[in-house]
């Protein structure tokens, strides 16, 4: 008898060290997938290490002040630089459908507005931009308008731009979460695969230390890309100052004369090894942008993520900071998106804005709030302002008060405000980038749509959301249900961005309530 239950016991304890050593099997082999060449479909959040994601404690988001009233009596002119940035918006998204709480900073209206595609005339004769206006009912405040600015790149055709690209990619153990690294690898597979034969890659890692894992390939070597891309690995402290160095020199040195030479880098912002104050890196980078070479940023993951940092690197290397919360993002950004990412037509972009004081009474810039520029950085041709990529469009919206608001039902047509653009177009557009350019509209008073349009209620839907997420001071009547109302009222089949802000709103709203 006691021998019959020692053999149990025996067998039991066998059968226990069996299923741990295959549960163990399991679980290597599913983080293995989440730190090397595994794939991520932005759903499934189950091989991520505790704590990687959902986290935003220790992210690191621009301080933003908003915009306050500005009496025309006072001072009737705003100026700002322009960019095409968009990060704000799928960064959002990706905190409200992982159910955390919205950093309040996170939320930069213009980022999320301009997100989203808009249909404004395009440019037209050798004109690269083109400027848009209209003014219309404010659905969430009865006591202003919203008077929106909307600005066209020339798009481009990019085919024979010849691309000098060196993909720089964070390979530390922060970037050990399927959100991150995994991810990383699927969008740049997909940006490898777009790429034309004659166009050179190169690919640095950096952890620890850097690594040239790709050195100049060209871009018919599609499968030697591919598995450098496959063979990455996470681990290690964050190099980030010696990786943008090693990055900077290998675009130089197959720099293409004439073409796109540009440091796409990926990361989840964690700079500290090396150079890592802001004021650093920002000294780096902007000396090296002189050299033809620009610099853009893809923000992945949560827990690490430094937007503050990252936005100023990419505007002091004359590019675009975007996020990337899925593979349906990465496809967007970098692959049905890569001219505007990555062809750049004009630079310095900066924006004028008078307002006529017989007619408004004062008016509030919404967003923008890190790009204001003095008039004197305005009418100076060597200030650094932000750049617009092909076929890029860009929404500026003001809030105003008008002095009599029927002076838009008035059969007389006048000024409200006057819009200046300068610009450099770049040599992608057949310019020099030196020389500056200068586009110009008046806003009239028969631009007002007493009816408005989808589009403009779509715009003032964004900007209702952002000022709810923030709970802004401006919000005024603006209210979820009202919000979500609107939305269902607009035909949004025809553009599957859109529709899911609708359906974001919805989510949020649910979440509120529980």
């Amino acid at each position: 008898m006691r021998k019959m239950n020692l053999l149990k016991l025996i067998s039991l304890i066998l059968s226990l060290v069996m299923l741990i050593s295959l549960a163990s099997c399991a679980a290597s082999g599913d983080m293995n997938d989440a730190a090397g060449g595994g794939y991520y479909d932005g759903k499934d959040s189950a091989m991520a290490p505790e704590g990687a994601l959902g986290d935003t404690s220790n992210e690191g988001y621009t301080e933003i002040t908003e915009n306050a009233f500005v009496s025309t009596d006072e001072n009737n002119t705003s100026y700002f630089s322009i960019d095409a940035n968009t990060a704000s918006y799928p960064n959002l998204r990706d905190i409200i459908k992982g159910g955390y709480n919205v950093p309040k900073n996170a939320v930069r209206v213009e980022e999320m507005l301009n997100y989203f595609s808009y249909d404004y005339k395009a440019p037209e004769g050798e004109d690269i931009l083109a400027l848009n206006a209209s003014i219309f009912d404010n659905p969430y405040n009865p006591e202003t308008k919203l008077l929106t600015v909307g600005l066209k790149a020339e798009e481009i055709d990019f085919s024979g731009v010849k691309n000098n690209l060196v993909f720089l990619i964070d390979t530390s153990g922060s970037m050990y979460s399927e959100d991150k690294l995994p991810l990383v690898q699927q969008a740049f597979m997909m940006l490898a695969e777009s790429l034309n034969p004659e166009d050179r890659v190169s690919i640095v890692t950096y952890a620890g230390s850097d690594t040239v894992a790709l050195d100049g390939a060209y871009g018919y070597e599609k499968a030697k890309i591919m598995a450098v891309i496959e063979d990455l690995s996470a681990g290690g402290s964050t190099a980030g100052s010696a990786g943008i160095r090693t990055a900077y020199a290998l675009a130089e040195k197959h720099f293409i004369e004439g073409g796109n030479n540009r440091v796409i880098l990926a990361t989840d912002g964690d700079f500290n090894v090396g150079t890592v104050t802001s004021a650093g890196l920002e000294t780096l980078i902007a000396a090296k942008r002189q050299s033809g070479v620009y610099f853009s940023v893809y923000g992945f993951g949560r827990g690490n993520l430094k937007a503050e940092k990252m936005e100023t690197l990419a505007l002091k290397g004359n590019g675009t900071y975007s996020y990337i919360d899925s593979v349906k993002e990465a496809r967007r950004a970098l692959v049905e998106g890569i001219g505007g990412s990555i062809v750049t037509v004009a630079k310095d972009v900066k924006a004028g804005i008078s307002f006529n004081s017989e007619y408004v009474e004062s008016f509030r810039l919404i967003g923008y709030e890190n790009k204001l520029l003095t008039e004197d950085q305005f009418n100076d041709s060597n200030t650094d302002a932000g750049e617009l990529g092909s076929g890029h469009t860009v929404t500026v919206v003001y809030e105003i008060k008008l002095t009599n608001p029927e002076i838009l039902r008035d059969d007389s047509v006048a000024s409200v405000a006057d819009v200046i653009i300068k610009y450099k177009p770049t040599e992608n557009a057949g310019g020099d980038a030196t020389e500056e350019h200068q586009l110009t509209l008046s806003v009239m008073t028969n631009d007002y749509n007493e009816t408005p349009t989808d589009e403009n209620l779509f715009v003032a839907s964004v900007i209702e959301f952002a000022l709810l997420l923030r709970d802004s001071e401006y919000k005024a009547d603006a209210d979820l249900d009202r919000l979500i109302t609107q939305l269902e009222g607009l035909d949004l089949s025809g553009d599957e961005f859109k529709a899911e802000l609708a359906e974001l709103v919805n989510l949020y709203a649910e979440r509120q309530t529980k």
